[in-house]
Protein backbone atom coordinates (compact mmCIF):
# COMPACT_ATOMS: atom_id res chain seq x y z
CA UNK A 1 0.00 0.00 0.00
CA UNK A 2 1.18 3.62 -1.34
CA UNK A 3 1.32 6.43 1.39
CA UNK A 4 3.12 9.87 0.15
CA UNK A 5 6.38 10.44 2.58
CA UNK A 6 4.12 13.59 3.69
CA UNK A 7 1.65 11.32 5.32
CA UNK A 8 4.05 9.00 7.36
CA UNK A 9 6.04 12.24 8.26
CA UNK A 10 3.11 13.89 9.82
CA UNK A 11 1.80 10.56 11.60
CA UNK A 12 5.40 9.87 12.71
CA UNK A 13 5.38 13.85 14.66
CA UNK A 14 1.67 12.85 15.69
CA UNK A 15 2.75 9.58 16.87
CA UNK A 16 5.74 11.08 19.22
CA UNK A 17 3.07 13.28 20.81
CA UNK A 18 0.80 10.38 21.40
CA UNK A 19 4.34 8.27 22.84
CA UNK A 20 4.92 11.42 25.24
CA UNK A 21 1.03 11.46 26.37
CA UNK A 22 1.51 7.87 27.41
CA UNK A 23 4.45 7.76 29.55
CA UNK A 24 2.76 10.54 31.21
CA UNK A 25 -0.49 8.71 32.04
CA UNK A 26 1.67 4.97 32.00
CA UNK A 27 3.62 7.02 35.36
CA UNK A 28 -0.26 7.25 37.05
CA UNK A 29 -2.02 4.79 35.95
CA UNK A 30 0.67 1.32 34.94
CA UNK A 31 -0.75 -1.11 32.58
CA UNK A 32 -2.72 -4.02 33.57
CA UNK A 33 -0.25 -6.53 32.17
CA UNK A 34 3.56 -6.29 31.29
CA UNK A 35 2.59 -8.04 28.38
CA UNK A 36 0.18 -8.12 26.06
CA UNK A 37 -0.36 -10.68 23.73
CA UNK A 38 -2.36 -13.13 21.82
CA UNK A 39 -4.01 -16.17 22.82
CA UNK A 40 -1.16 -17.59 20.37
CA UNK A 41 1.34 -15.36 22.31
CA UNK A 42 1.97 -13.35 19.53
CA UNK A 43 3.22 -9.86 21.54
CA UNK A 44 0.81 -7.45 20.87
CA UNK A 45 1.56 -3.41 20.57
CA UNK A 46 -0.50 -0.59 21.96
CA UNK A 47 -1.31 1.10 18.67
CA UNK A 48 -0.48 0.56 14.92
CA UNK A 49 -0.29 3.23 12.52
CA UNK A 50 1.19 3.53 8.69
CA UNK A 51 4.15 3.11 9.65
CA UNK A 52 2.90 -0.71 10.52
CA UNK A 53 1.78 -0.94 6.76
CA UNK A 54 4.07 1.49 4.66
CA UNK A 55 5.94 -1.65 2.51
CA UNK A 56 2.27 -2.93 1.57
CA UNK A 57 1.20 -2.62 -1.89
CA UNK A 58 -2.90 -2.36 -2.28
CA UNK A 59 -2.71 -4.18 -5.57
CA UNK A 60 -0.35 -6.99 -4.68
CA UNK A 61 -0.76 -7.89 -1.22
CA UNK A 62 -4.65 -6.50 -0.31
CA UNK A 63 -6.15 -6.19 -3.60
CA UNK A 64 -10.07 -6.76 -3.86
CA UNK A 65 -12.33 -9.77 -3.24
CA UNK A 66 -12.48 -11.91 -5.96
CA UNK A 67 -8.91 -10.97 -7.10
CA UNK A 68 -5.26 -12.45 -6.34
CA UNK A 69 -4.10 -13.00 -4.23
CA UNK A 70 -7.53 -13.61 -2.52
CA UNK A 71 -6.68 -11.87 0.45
CA UNK A 72 -10.70 -10.48 1.17
CA UNK A 73 -12.02 -13.61 -0.36
CA UNK A 74 -12.74 -15.62 -3.09
CA UNK A 75 -15.97 -14.13 -4.17
CA UNK A 76 -16.63 -10.91 -5.21
CA UNK A 77 -19.92 -10.00 -3.68
CA UNK A 78 -19.15 -11.84 -0.29
CA UNK A 79 -22.31 -12.97 1.33
CA UNK A 80 -24.51 -10.76 -0.19
CA UNK A 81 -25.10 -13.08 -2.36
CA UNK A 82 -25.04 -16.46 -0.10
CA UNK A 83 -24.38 -16.34 3.43
CA UNK A 84 -22.02 -19.12 4.71
CA UNK A 85 -23.10 -22.77 5.03
CA UNK A 86 -24.64 -23.37 8.04
CA UNK A 87 -23.32 -26.90 8.98
CA UNK A 88 -23.72 -28.24 11.98
CA UNK A 89 -21.63 -31.31 13.26
CA UNK A 90 -24.08 -34.10 14.16
CA UNK A 91 -23.63 -37.46 15.08
CA UNK A 92 -25.25 -39.35 17.88
CA UNK A 93 -26.12 -43.03 18.60
CA UNK A 94 -27.72 -44.89 16.06
CA UNK A 95 -27.82 -43.83 12.35
CA UNK A 96 -31.82 -43.28 13.10
CA UNK A 97 -31.21 -41.22 15.72
CA UNK A 98 -28.45 -39.04 14.12
CA UNK A 99 -31.12 -38.91 10.76
CA UNK A 100 -33.33 -37.58 13.29
CA UNK A 101 -30.89 -35.16 14.40
CA UNK A 102 -29.98 -34.16 10.72
CA UNK A 103 -33.89 -33.59 10.01
CA UNK A 104 -34.68 -31.36 13.49
CA UNK A 105 -31.40 -29.16 12.38
CA UNK A 106 -32.96 -28.97 8.75
CA UNK A 107 -35.73 -27.97 9.91
CA UNK A 108 -34.34 -25.26 12.06
CA UNK A 109 -32.44 -23.91 8.98
CA UNK A 110 -29.08 -25.92 8.85
CA UNK A 111 -28.38 -25.48 5.39
CA UNK A 112 -25.80 -28.22 5.24
CA UNK A 113 -25.11 -31.69 6.96
CA UNK A 114 -22.25 -33.03 9.02
CA UNK A 115 -21.33 -35.73 10.38
CA UNK A 116 -19.94 -36.98 13.82
CA UNK A 117 -19.02 -41.09 13.88
CA UNK A 118 -18.28 -42.89 16.68
CA UNK A 119 -15.20 -43.57 17.49
CA UNK A 120 -14.91 -47.54 16.53
CA UNK A 121 -16.20 -46.26 13.36
CA UNK A 122 -12.97 -43.78 13.08
CA UNK A 123 -10.75 -46.15 13.88
CA UNK A 124 -12.42 -48.60 10.97
CA UNK A 125 -13.56 -51.60 13.56
CA UNK A 126 -17.31 -52.82 13.54
CA UNK A 127 -19.28 -52.12 16.69
CA UNK A 128 -18.96 -56.45 17.59
CA UNK A 129 -15.20 -55.73 17.57
CA UNK A 130 -13.52 -56.61 21.33
CA UNK A 131 -11.80 -53.12 20.66
CA UNK A 132 -15.17 -51.20 19.99
CA UNK A 133 -17.07 -52.44 22.98
CA UNK A 134 -18.73 -49.64 25.28
CA UNK A 135 -17.80 -47.26 22.68
CA UNK A 136 -21.33 -47.10 20.27
CA UNK A 137 -22.48 -43.91 19.22
CA UNK A 138 -20.92 -42.65 22.33
CA UNK A 139 -19.10 -39.54 20.52
CA UNK A 140 -20.78 -39.80 16.93
CA UNK A 141 -23.21 -42.11 14.65
CA UNK A 142 -22.24 -45.93 14.76
CA UNK A 143 -21.71 -47.06 10.75
CA UNK A 144 -20.92 -50.59 10.42
CA UNK A 145 -22.36 -51.40 6.69
CA UNK A 146 -24.31 -50.08 3.96
CA UNK A 147 -27.63 -50.49 5.17
CA UNK A 148 -26.50 -48.62 8.28
CA UNK A 149 -25.87 -45.52 6.00
CA UNK A 150 -28.94 -46.19 4.04
CA UNK A 151 -31.00 -45.47 7.35
CA UNK A 152 -28.45 -42.36 8.27
CA UNK A 153 -29.42 -40.56 4.61
CA UNK A 154 -33.26 -41.49 5.00
CA UNK A 155 -35.51 -38.93 3.66
CA UNK A 156 -32.46 -36.79 2.61
CA UNK A 157 -32.12 -35.64 -0.88
CA UNK A 158 -28.57 -35.98 -2.17
CA UNK A 159 -28.50 -34.43 -5.26
CA UNK A 160 -29.77 -31.09 -3.73
CA UNK A 161 -27.91 -30.82 0.07
CA UNK A 162 -23.93 -31.12 1.02
CA UNK A 163 -23.14 -33.27 3.20
CA UNK A 164 -19.49 -33.48 4.95
CA UNK A 165 -18.21 -36.42 6.70
CA UNK A 166 -15.85 -35.94 9.29
CA UNK A 167 -14.00 -39.61 8.73
CA UNK A 168 -9.84 -40.33 8.21
CA UNK A 169 -8.78 -43.71 8.61
CA UNK A 170 -11.54 -45.42 6.83
CA UNK A 171 -12.49 -42.56 4.18
CA UNK A 172 -12.82 -44.85 1.92
CA UNK A 173 -15.27 -46.88 2.80
CA UNK A 174 -17.38 -44.58 4.34
CA UNK A 175 -17.45 -42.07 0.74
CA UNK A 176 -17.92 -45.39 -0.97
CA UNK A 177 -21.34 -46.06 1.28
CA UNK A 178 -22.15 -42.26 0.20
CA UNK A 179 -21.49 -43.07 -3.33
CA UNK A 180 -23.73 -46.13 -3.10
CA UNK A 181 -26.01 -44.91 -1.38
CA UNK A 182 -26.70 -41.98 -3.71
CA UNK A 183 -26.38 -44.59 -6.52
CA UNK A 184 -29.26 -46.83 -5.10
CA UNK A 185 -31.29 -43.83 -4.62
CA UNK A 186 -31.37 -43.19 -8.28
CA UNK A 187 -28.62 -39.98 -7.97
CA UNK A 188 -25.97 -40.28 -9.97
CA UNK A 189 -22.52 -39.26 -8.53
CA UNK A 190 -22.11 -36.67 -11.05
CA UNK A 191 -24.69 -34.98 -8.80
CA UNK A 192 -23.98 -35.70 -5.17
CA UNK A 193 -21.82 -33.11 -3.32
CA UNK A 194 -19.97 -33.18 0.07
CA UNK A 195 -16.70 -33.53 1.58
CA UNK A 196 -14.90 -36.19 3.37
CA UNK A 197 -11.95 -35.21 5.67
CA UNK A 198 -9.84 -37.79 4.64
CA UNK A 199 -6.76 -35.68 6.00
CA UNK A 200 -4.14 -38.41 7.53
CA UNK A 201 -1.43 -36.33 7.52
CA UNK A 202 -2.77 -34.28 10.16
CA UNK A 203 -3.82 -37.20 12.30
CA UNK A 204 -0.26 -38.24 12.31
CA UNK A 205 0.58 -34.80 13.83
CA UNK A 206 -1.99 -34.29 16.15
CA UNK A 207 -5.42 -36.19 16.53
CA UNK A 208 -4.03 -40.10 16.33
CA UNK A 209 -7.09 -41.85 15.02
CA UNK A 210 -4.32 -44.14 13.16
CA UNK A 211 -4.55 -47.25 10.97
CA UNK A 212 -1.69 -47.19 8.63
CA UNK A 213 2.07 -46.36 8.14
CA UNK A 214 2.03 -42.31 6.27
CA UNK A 215 2.89 -43.66 2.60
CA UNK A 216 -0.10 -46.15 2.37
CA UNK A 217 -2.21 -43.51 4.04
CA UNK A 218 -1.45 -40.83 1.61
CA UNK A 219 -1.74 -43.49 -1.46
CA UNK A 220 -5.11 -43.97 -0.34
CA UNK A 221 -6.27 -40.12 -0.07
CA UNK A 222 -4.37 -39.55 -3.87
CA UNK A 223 -6.93 -42.74 -5.14
CA UNK A 224 -10.01 -40.58 -3.53
CA UNK A 225 -8.64 -37.17 -5.34
CA UNK A 226 -8.43 -39.08 -8.45
CA UNK A 227 -11.85 -41.00 -8.49
CA UNK A 228 -13.61 -37.94 -7.46
CA UNK A 229 -11.83 -35.96 -10.03
CA UNK A 230 -12.84 -38.07 -12.36
CA UNK A 231 -16.30 -39.76 -11.58
CA UNK A 232 -17.34 -37.18 -8.74
CA UNK A 233 -16.97 -33.70 -9.72
CA UNK A 234 -18.84 -31.67 -7.06
CA UNK A 235 -16.91 -33.92 -3.93
CA UNK A 236 -14.36 -32.32 -2.18
CA UNK A 237 -12.04 -35.06 -1.65
CA UNK A 238 -10.29 -33.99 1.15
CA UNK A 239 -10.56 -31.01 3.92
CA UNK A 240 -6.65 -30.55 4.58
CA UNK A 241 -7.61 -29.48 8.48
CA UNK A 242 -5.71 -27.32 10.57
CA UNK A 243 -8.84 -27.58 13.13
CA UNK A 244 -7.35 -30.53 15.54
CA UNK A 245 -4.09 -29.79 15.10
CA UNK A 246 -5.10 -26.18 17.10
CA UNK A 247 -6.99 -28.46 19.62
CA UNK A 248 -3.85 -30.38 20.46
CA UNK A 249 -2.43 -27.22 21.40
CA UNK A 250 -0.88 -25.31 19.02
CA UNK A 251 -0.37 -21.75 18.29
CA UNK A 252 -2.30 -20.37 15.53
CA UNK A 253 0.44 -19.70 13.02
CA UNK A 254 1.28 -23.33 13.44
CA UNK A 255 -1.98 -24.46 12.42
CA UNK A 256 -1.78 -21.75 9.68
CA UNK A 257 1.90 -23.43 8.77
CA UNK A 258 1.13 -27.12 8.85
CA UNK A 259 -2.13 -26.89 7.95
CA UNK A 260 -0.89 -25.63 4.83
CA UNK A 261 2.05 -27.43 4.23
CA UNK A 262 0.00 -30.75 4.82
CA UNK A 263 -1.59 -28.97 1.62
CA UNK A 264 1.28 -29.13 -0.31
CA UNK A 265 2.37 -32.26 0.25
CA UNK A 266 -1.06 -33.96 -0.91
CA UNK A 267 -0.84 -31.66 -3.82
CA UNK A 268 2.75 -33.16 -4.72
CA UNK A 269 1.56 -36.77 -3.86
CA UNK A 270 -1.51 -36.19 -6.80
CA UNK A 271 0.87 -35.18 -9.42
CA UNK A 272 3.73 -37.34 -8.55
CA UNK A 273 1.72 -40.48 -8.14
CA UNK A 274 -1.68 -39.76 -10.13
CA UNK A 275 0.12 -37.82 -12.72
CA UNK A 276 -2.86 -35.53 -12.63
CA UNK A 277 -2.24 -31.98 -13.72
CA UNK A 278 -2.75 -29.46 -10.80
CA UNK A 279 -6.04 -27.42 -12.26
CA UNK A 280 -7.97 -30.71 -13.02
CA UNK A 281 -7.93 -31.74 -9.13
CA UNK A 282 -7.23 -28.73 -6.98
CA UNK A 283 -9.97 -26.65 -7.30
CA UNK A 284 -11.86 -29.39 -5.15
CA UNK A 285 -9.60 -28.98 -2.50
CA UNK A 286 -10.96 -27.50 0.91
CA UNK A 287 -9.66 -26.41 4.17
CA UNK A 288 -10.56 -26.74 7.91
CA UNK A 289 -9.80 -23.95 10.13
CA UNK A 290 -10.11 -23.53 14.10
CA UNK A 291 -11.71 -20.33 15.34
CA UNK A 292 -10.35 -19.91 18.68
CA UNK A 293 -11.17 -17.07 21.15
CA UNK A 294 -8.49 -14.78 19.90
CA UNK A 295 -10.71 -12.62 17.83
CA UNK A 296 -7.97 -10.39 15.80
CA UNK A 297 -6.08 -13.41 15.64
CA UNK A 298 -8.51 -15.59 14.16
CA UNK A 299 -9.35 -13.19 11.58
CA UNK A 300 -5.82 -12.51 10.19
CA UNK A 301 -4.93 -16.03 10.32
CA UNK A 302 -8.17 -16.73 7.54
CA UNK A 303 -7.19 -13.66 5.63
CA UNK A 304 -3.46 -14.73 5.45
CA UNK A 305 -4.16 -18.49 5.12
CA UNK A 306 -5.79 -17.69 1.70
CA UNK A 307 -2.96 -15.51 0.13
CA UNK A 308 -0.36 -18.52 1.12
CA UNK A 309 -2.29 -20.69 -0.42
CA UNK A 310 -3.06 -18.47 -3.83
CA UNK A 311 0.52 -17.45 -3.86
CA UNK A 312 1.75 -21.75 -3.23
CA UNK A 313 -0.54 -23.05 -6.42
CA UNK A 314 0.31 -20.55 -8.72
CA UNK A 315 3.98 -19.31 -8.16
CA UNK A 316 4.85 -23.31 -6.78
CA UNK A 317 2.42 -25.16 -8.83
CA UNK A 318 1.95 -23.66 -11.72
CA UNK A 319 -1.99 -23.26 -11.81
CA UNK A 320 -3.51 -21.39 -14.30
CA UNK A 321 -7.21 -21.65 -13.52
CA UNK A 322 -7.90 -19.06 -10.63
CA UNK A 323 -10.13 -21.73 -8.97
CA UNK A 324 -7.33 -23.33 -7.97
CA UNK A 325 -5.78 -20.53 -5.95
CA UNK A 326 -8.94 -20.28 -4.19
CA UNK A 327 -8.71 -21.22 -0.28
CA UNK A 328 -12.16 -22.97 0.29
CA UNK A 329 -12.56 -23.75 3.95
CA UNK A 330 -15.04 -24.61 6.71
CA UNK A 331 -14.38 -23.38 10.45
CA UNK A 332 -15.81 -24.63 13.55
CA UNK A 333 -15.41 -22.77 16.73
CA UNK A 334 -13.26 -23.92 19.24
CA UNK A 335 -13.52 -26.96 21.23
CA UNK A 336 -10.54 -26.40 23.55
CA UNK A 337 -11.19 -23.18 24.64
CA UNK A 338 -15.09 -24.18 25.78
CA UNK A 339 -14.91 -24.69 29.96
CA UNK A 340 -17.21 -27.13 32.15
CA UNK A 341 -16.89 -24.47 34.59
CA UNK A 342 -19.95 -22.39 34.12
CA UNK A 343 -20.91 -23.72 31.03
CA UNK A 344 -23.34 -20.59 29.70
CA UNK A 345 -20.16 -18.78 29.13
CA UNK A 346 -19.70 -21.24 26.35
CA UNK A 347 -22.43 -19.16 24.03
CA UNK A 348 -20.98 -16.00 24.56
CA UNK A 349 -17.24 -17.60 23.64
CA UNK A 350 -19.15 -19.75 21.09
CA UNK A 351 -20.57 -16.12 19.28
CA UNK A 352 -17.42 -14.50 19.25
CA UNK A 353 -15.27 -17.35 17.44
CA UNK A 354 -18.37 -17.64 15.21
CA UNK A 355 -18.26 -13.71 14.46
CA UNK A 356 -14.16 -13.79 13.91
CA UNK A 357 -14.70 -16.63 11.52
CA UNK A 358 -17.51 -14.50 9.45
CA UNK A 359 -15.58 -11.67 9.36
CA UNK A 360 -12.44 -13.86 8.30
CA UNK A 361 -14.30 -15.28 5.59
CA UNK A 362 -15.33 -18.41 5.41
CA UNK A 363 -17.61 -20.18 3.50
CA UNK A 364 -18.85 -23.08 6.07
CA UNK A 365 -19.18 -22.90 9.85
CA UNK A 366 -20.08 -24.85 12.31
CA UNK A 367 -20.94 -23.37 16.02
CA UNK A 368 -20.14 -25.66 19.43
CA UNK A 369 -22.83 -26.25 21.84
CA UNK A 370 -22.65 -24.86 25.40
CA UNK A 371 -22.32 -28.20 26.71
CA UNK A 372 -19.75 -29.90 24.66
CA UNK A 373 -17.36 -30.16 27.39
CA UNK A 374 -19.91 -32.20 29.40
CA UNK A 375 -21.35 -34.71 26.84
CA UNK A 376 -22.92 -34.35 23.21
CA UNK A 377 -25.00 -31.44 22.32
CA UNK A 378 -28.46 -31.63 23.10
CA UNK A 379 -31.80 -30.65 21.01
CA UNK A 380 -31.91 -27.81 23.23
CA UNK A 381 -27.71 -26.52 22.98
CA UNK A 382 -27.32 -27.20 19.61
CA UNK A 383 -30.52 -25.16 18.37
CA UNK A 384 -29.13 -22.24 20.36
CA UNK A 385 -25.40 -23.14 18.46
CA UNK A 386 -27.53 -22.63 15.55
CA UNK A 387 -29.27 -19.27 15.92
CA UNK A 388 -25.94 -17.88 16.66
CA UNK A 389 -24.93 -18.69 12.92
CA UNK A 390 -28.44 -17.18 12.07
CA UNK A 391 -28.42 -14.12 14.46
CA UNK A 392 -24.67 -13.26 13.12
CA UNK A 393 -25.90 -13.27 9.41
CA UNK A 394 -29.39 -11.90 9.68
CA UNK A 395 -28.86 -8.72 12.20
CA UNK A 396 -25.31 -8.17 13.34
CA UNK A 397 -24.90 -6.59 9.76
CA UNK A 398 -21.14 -8.46 9.50
CA UNK A 399 -22.67 -10.01 6.09
CA UNK A 400 -23.31 -6.07 5.13
CA UNK A 401 -20.09 -6.00 3.23
CA UNK A 402 -16.96 -7.79 2.04
CA UNK A 403 -14.07 -7.80 4.33
CA UNK A 404 -14.58 -5.11 6.30
CA UNK A 405 -11.61 -5.07 8.40
CA UNK A 406 -9.38 -4.42 5.42
CA UNK A 407 -7.40 -1.49 5.72
CA UNK A 408 -6.65 -1.64 9.28
CA UNK A 409 -3.72 -0.89 10.64
CA UNK A 410 -3.69 -3.55 13.17
CA UNK A 411 -5.52 -5.93 11.05
CA UNK A 412 -3.09 -5.65 7.84
CA UNK A 413 0.08 -5.68 10.15
CA UNK A 414 -1.15 -8.82 12.15
CA UNK A 415 -2.22 -10.65 9.45
CA UNK A 416 1.01 -10.51 7.41
CA UNK A 417 3.30 -11.06 10.67
CA UNK A 418 1.77 -14.30 10.65
CA UNK A 419 1.88 -15.06 7.12
CA UNK A 420 5.76 -14.45 7.71
CA UNK A 421 6.04 -16.63 10.40
CA UNK A 422 3.73 -19.82 8.67
CA UNK A 423 6.46 -18.93 5.63
CA UNK A 424 9.52 -19.85 7.54
CA UNK A 425 8.03 -23.11 9.30
CA UNK A 426 6.84 -24.24 5.84
CA UNK A 427 10.16 -23.95 4.38
CA UNK A 428 11.70 -25.68 7.37
CA UNK A 429 9.52 -28.77 6.71
CA UNK A 430 10.63 -28.32 3.07
CA UNK A 431 14.20 -28.59 3.87
CA UNK A 432 13.56 -31.43 6.05
CA UNK A 433 12.16 -33.21 3.09
CA UNK A 434 8.55 -32.50 3.14
CA UNK A 435 5.69 -33.03 5.94
CA UNK A 436 6.04 -36.54 5.71
CA UNK A 437 10.05 -36.83 6.58
CA UNK A 438 8.68 -33.77 9.42
CA UNK A 439 6.43 -36.11 10.91
CA UNK A 440 9.05 -39.16 11.11
CA UNK A 441 10.97 -36.50 13.03
CA UNK A 442 8.63 -35.36 15.13
CA UNK A 443 9.15 -32.18 13.92
CA UNK A 444 5.62 -31.01 14.30
CA UNK A 445 4.48 -33.18 17.48
CA UNK A 446 7.09 -31.24 19.17
CA UNK A 447 6.18 -27.83 17.92
CA UNK A 448 2.61 -28.59 19.32
CA UNK A 449 3.48 -30.38 22.59
CA UNK A 450 5.99 -27.41 23.54
CA UNK A 451 3.41 -24.66 22.56
CA UNK A 452 0.56 -26.47 24.68
CA UNK A 453 3.26 -26.78 27.53
CA UNK A 454 3.54 -22.89 27.78
CA UNK A 455 0.21 -22.01 26.98
CA UNK A 456 -0.84 -24.76 29.82
CA UNK A 457 2.26 -22.44 32.14
CA UNK A 458 0.31 -19.19 31.30
CA UNK A 459 -2.90 -20.53 32.57
CA UNK A 460 -1.46 -21.81 35.56
CA UNK A 461 0.44 -18.84 36.41
CA UNK A 462 -2.61 -16.12 35.17
CA UNK A 463 -0.76 -14.45 32.37
CA UNK A 464 -3.35 -15.97 30.46
CA UNK A 465 -6.88 -16.03 31.97
CA UNK A 466 -10.61 -18.25 31.07
CA UNK A 467 -12.95 -16.80 32.66
CA UNK A 468 -14.52 -19.36 35.80
CA UNK A 469 -11.39 -21.07 35.25
CA UNK A 470 -8.73 -19.17 37.11
CA UNK A 471 -10.63 -15.80 37.01
CA UNK A 472 -14.14 -15.36 38.47
CA UNK A 473 -14.35 -18.58 39.77
CA UNK A 474 -17.48 -19.67 41.77
CA UNK A 475 -18.99 -22.71 42.84
CA UNK A 476 -22.50 -22.67 40.98
CA UNK A 477 -21.77 -25.14 37.90
CA UNK A 478 -24.30 -23.89 36.18
CA UNK A 479 -27.34 -26.99 35.92
CA UNK A 480 -27.26 -28.36 31.95
CA UNK A 481 -29.85 -30.94 30.46
CA UNK A 482 -27.12 -34.33 29.77
CA UNK A 483 -27.87 -35.71 26.56
CA UNK A 484 -26.74 -39.81 27.50
CA UNK A 485 -26.85 -42.28 24.97
CA UNK A 486 -27.97 -45.61 26.36
CA UNK A 487 -26.09 -48.83 26.41
CA UNK A 488 -29.21 -50.38 24.46
CA UNK A 489 -27.68 -48.42 21.42
CA UNK A 490 -25.19 -51.23 21.34
CA UNK A 491 -27.16 -54.19 21.82
CA UNK A 492 -28.99 -53.25 18.91
CA UNK A 493 -26.34 -52.20 16.82
CA UNK A 494 -24.66 -55.24 17.34
CA UNK A 495 -27.70 -56.89 17.34
CA UNK A 496 -28.60 -55.49 13.43
CA UNK A 497 -25.37 -56.19 11.95
CA UNK A 498 -25.39 -60.16 12.95
CA UNK A 499 -28.67 -59.89 11.16
CA UNK A 500 -27.19 -58.21 8.18
CA UNK A 501 -24.35 -61.11 8.24
CA UNK A 502 -26.49 -63.52 8.40
CA UNK A 503 -28.36 -62.70 4.99
CA UNK A 504 -25.64 -61.37 2.65
CA UNK A 505 -24.22 -63.30 -0.04
CA UNK A 506 -21.07 -64.74 1.66
CA UNK A 507 -19.36 -65.34 -1.55
CA UNK A 508 -20.08 -61.91 -2.90
CA UNK A 509 -17.89 -60.30 0.31
CA UNK A 510 -15.54 -62.63 0.00
CA UNK A 511 -14.67 -62.45 -3.65
CA UNK A 512 -14.85 -57.88 -3.31
CA UNK A 513 -12.73 -58.00 -0.57
CA UNK A 514 -10.36 -60.48 -2.35
CA UNK A 515 -10.90 -58.17 -5.46
CA UNK A 516 -9.55 -55.05 -3.33
CA UNK A 517 -6.91 -56.58 -1.68
CA UNK A 518 -5.63 -57.33 -5.14
CA UNK A 519 -6.08 -53.77 -5.80
CA UNK A 520 -4.00 -52.69 -3.18
CA UNK A 521 -1.44 -55.20 -3.99
CA UNK A 522 -1.03 -54.10 -7.18
CA UNK A 523 -1.07 -50.29 -6.50
CA UNK A 524 -4.55 -49.62 -8.59
CA UNK A 525 -7.35 -47.10 -7.31
CA UNK A 526 -9.11 -48.66 -4.45
CA UNK A 527 -12.26 -46.82 -4.70
CA UNK A 528 -14.08 -48.85 -7.58
CA UNK A 529 -13.68 -51.70 -5.40
CA UNK A 530 -14.88 -50.06 -2.12
CA UNK A 531 -17.94 -49.26 -4.03
CA UNK A 532 -18.23 -52.72 -4.74
CA UNK A 533 -17.73 -54.37 -1.18
CA UNK A 534 -20.12 -52.35 0.50
CA UNK A 535 -22.59 -53.04 -1.74
CA UNK A 536 -21.98 -56.22 -0.79
CA UNK A 537 -22.46 -54.96 2.45
CA UNK A 538 -19.14 -55.77 3.39
CA UNK A 539 -18.29 -53.97 6.58
CA UNK A 540 -16.08 -51.17 7.71
CA UNK A 541 -14.09 -53.17 9.79
CA UNK A 542 -13.71 -56.13 6.51
CA UNK A 543 -12.40 -53.15 4.46
CA UNK A 544 -10.65 -51.58 6.78
CA UNK A 545 -8.74 -55.08 8.00
CA UNK A 546 -7.41 -55.28 3.93
CA UNK A 547 -5.76 -52.43 4.53
CA UNK A 548 -4.31 -53.16 7.59
CA UNK A 549 -3.63 -57.01 6.04
CA UNK A 550 -1.65 -55.03 3.18
CA UNK A 551 0.10 -51.92 4.42
CA UNK A 552 0.23 -52.89 7.81
CA UNK A 553 -0.25 -50.90 10.82
CA UNK A 554 0.95 -47.78 12.20
CA UNK A 555 2.21 -47.47 15.94
CA UNK A 556 2.83 -44.02 16.83
CA UNK A 557 5.91 -43.84 18.33
CA UNK A 558 5.38 -41.18 20.42
CA UNK A 559 3.26 -43.47 22.42
CA UNK A 560 4.83 -46.58 22.54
Amino acid sequence: MYFAQELLDKSSEMRKKWEDEVRKTVSKWPDQRERWSTVSDLEIKRLYGPEDIKDMDFAKDIGYPGQFPYLRGNQVTGYRGKYWTFRMFSGMGSAKDTNERWHLLLKAGQTGLSTAFDFPTLMGYDTDSPKARGECGKCGVAIDTLEDFLVLVDGIPMDQITTSMTINPPATALWAMYCAAAQMKGVPLTKIGGTIQNDMLKEFIAQKTLMCPPEPSVKLISDTVEFGTKFVPRWNTISISGYHIREAGSTAVQELAFTIRDGVEYVDDVIKRKGLPVDEFAPRLSFFFNSHIDFFEEICKLRAARRLWAKLMRDRFGAKDPRSWWMRFHTQTAGCSLTAQQPYNNVVRTATEALAAVLGGTQSLHTNSLDEVWCLPSDHAVQIALRTQQLIAEETGAANTVDPLAGSYFVEALTNEMEEQAWDYIYKIDEMGGMVAAIEKGFPQLEISDAAYKFQQQIDSCEKIMIGVNKYVSEDKGEIPFLEIDDAVETQQIERLAAVRRKRDGKAVKKSLADLKAACKKGENVMPYCIEAVKSLASVQEICDVYRDVYGEYRDPGLY
